[in-house]
């Protein structure tokens, strides 16, 4: 069977994504599931490398880029895995940093970083207190109109591993500024969090 595309609200931000991307050599997607965005990314880029720690998903990837030449699957721990320091153009969270150990997992991926190089988070968090709670309410509707819009599937409709997050947002605001100095962080609608930071050479 072919692989097909699917909209989630974690796919909601492969367009986000690829127009940071687009034109960089080496991009590595952390966490790439079944490899959608992978195959999205492949044809904007240079290389794409996934590392995936689900075997079935790691699985479904590789048939998923079976023809697509400038793209590779590793199955395998994110910490486990030998990279070469300064490697990538671009290292991507999408909705896979909250699996892990987000700190280590955020200082690995600096040091995975070539200067100049750029880090995307697309985030999970739980709401906590008052004020988080009014900021979901107030994206209730419009997250809804998106899902039926474009069809939603849930992650265990496509076989994806799903986790609960741990931290809130302002917690994990605190870790990514804490991290990555100078990083830009921000809610997306569809209950999601966005951070972005490039490394800078050094002087």
């Amino acid at each position: 069977m072919t692989p097909t595309a699917y909209w989630t609200h974690n796919t909601a931000y492969h367009p986000w994504i690829l127009r940071r991307v687009r034109g960089r050599g080496r991009i590595l997607d952390v966490g790439c599931g079944d490899g959608l965005l992978i195959e999205r990314a492949a044809p904007v880029c240079g290389q794409v490398t996934g590392i995936e720690p689900h075997s079935d998903a790691a699985r479904r990837a590789r048939e998923r880029l079976a023809r697509t030449e400038n793209a590779a699957v590793i199955e395998g721990d994110f910490f486990g895995t030998a990279l070469p320091a300064g490697s990538f153009d671009a290292v991507v969270f999408a909705a896979s940093l909250h699996h892990m150990d987000e700190e280590a997992a955020l200082l690995r991926a600096k040091e995975l970083l070539a200067p100049g190089g750029i880090l995307l988070v697309v985030g999970l968090t739980k709401p906590a207190g008052a004020a988080d709670v009014l900021v979901e309410a107030a994206r209730v509707i419009p997250a809804k109109i998106g899902s039926v819009l474009h069809g939603e599937r849930r992650g265990g409709e496509i076989g994806v591993p799903t986790k609960s997050p741990a931290h809130t947002t302002a917690e994990l605001r605190r870790i990514c500024m804490r991290t990555l100095p100078g990083v830009k962080f921000r809610r997306g609608l569809y209950y999601r969090v966005l951070a972005e930071w490039e490394k800078r050479a050094r002087l």
